[in-house]
């Protein structure tokens, strides 16, 4: 240990550990001769060796790695015997002694660009949370199965029923079926159209058409259209000399019929839909309130990420998130607050002029 103004310093190799067991992911480092030199804690943990009995170790017996054809980590990547141009080894999966999931980097440490490895340097952390991530892609996909299939079976099991009983069905009892089979039909695309969609917004893709639209004409078709397959009460409010939006009517149209189909899902009792002018926008806010439970403060800003669900009331959890996506793509933006009556309150404010991000 070496002194400076009366305190203790602590010298190089042992700082450099030190400062080694506060990075988050595992830290090994060996010699040439395949000796390691350093450890963290977090690599010991993962490798299931005692921190200071493996330095001075062979680094064999120390990274005590396997991948599914029993494969020692140094036999299938053999660093020190490289060719000249290899400066790293990418990531790899691989597992250890208790069969955890480890990822593994590797940089080789030359004494010269094109030299002879020196040294290498390997980064382990734990597979734990891509396995999270492969869960929660396993589950997305499930999900849109899922809402992919409803539609789709209730499809197939009328046109087959057609098919084998036309003859003995009258046209009244035809013509209900294809109704069936045209409005299962519908929402098989229009989740294709919302997966679609949903892919546009991440990658910046979105096209819009906008041009200055009636948002009267179209949140009173949507309402009307929704009204006319489901028991719930629906009331549309407008306000008198609304002025027109700034919108891509399709993009209008999608957003209205998430924000209602939201409400009949998700909340209770009656649901009403106001358009007045905005207070935030020089445009129209378009408000949609239930008598439900709510949105607790705490989720609302989770009910715009993608697939998220609650309850047990289902649907694909793309709603909100293209609600969002679609409303800021227009220069708009989405509030969520509590209802008068106690259920939750969802509005819109929508511009009038073109307000869309560069």
């Amino acid at each position: 240990m070496a002194e400076s103004s009366g305190r203790r310093v602590d010298s190089g190799p042992s700082r450099l550990h030190s400062l080694a067991d506060f990075y988050p992911d595992g830290i090994l480092g060996a010699t040439r001769e395949g000796v390691v030199t350093l450890l963290n804690a977090q690599a010991a943990a993962l490798l299931g060796v005692g921190q200071q009995e493996a330095l001075g170790m062979d680094l064999g017996d120390v990274l005590r790695l396997l991948d599914q054809d029993g494969r020692t980590w140094l036999a299938a990547n053999r660093p020190f015997e490289s060719i000249s141009i290899v400066r790293a080894v990418p990531e790899q999966s691989w597992l250890n002694a208790s069969g955890e999931e480890v990822l593994t980097t590797a940089t080789l440490i030359r004494d010269a660009p094109l030299g002879r490895v020196v040294g290498i340097a390997v980064g382990l952390r734990s597979g734990r949370g891509r396995a999270l991530l492969d869960r929660e892609r396993s589950d997305l996909v499930a999900t849109v199965a899922h809402e992919l299939r409803s539609p789709l079976t209730g499809v197939k099991g009328f046109v087959q029923a057609l098919l084998n009983r036309w003859d003995k069905l009258n046209d009244d009892q035809r013509k209900l079926m294809l109704t069936t089979v045209n409005a299962d039909a519908d929402r098989l695309a229009r989740l294709i159209a919302e997966l679609l969609d949903v892919a546009r917004i991440d990658t910046g893709r979105l096209q819009l058409y906008p041009r200055e639209c009636s948002a009267e004409t179209l949140t009173r078709r949507v309402v009307d259209s929704i009204e006319a397959g489901t028991a719930r009460s629906i009331i549309l409010q407008v306000q008198e000399d609304l002025p027109e939006v700034f919108a891509d009517p399709d993009k209008f149209t999608q957003v209205v019929t998430n924000l209602v189909e939201n409400a009949i899902r998700h909340g209770q009792g009656q649901v009403s839909v106001g358009l007045a002018s905005s207070p935030a926008v020089d445009g129209v806010r378009i408000t949609v309130d239930d008598e439900g439970d709510g949105i607790p403060v705490e989720l609302r800003r989770r009910v715009f990420t993608k697939f998220w669900t609650t309850g047990e009331s289902g649907g694909s959890g793309l709603g909100m998130y293209i609600i969002g996506g679609l409303s800021r793509a227009h220069g708009g933006r989405v509030i969520i607050d509590d209802a008068p009556g106690g259920g939750a309150r969802v509005m819109v404010d929508w511009p009038r002029e073109d307000l869309r991000p560069e």
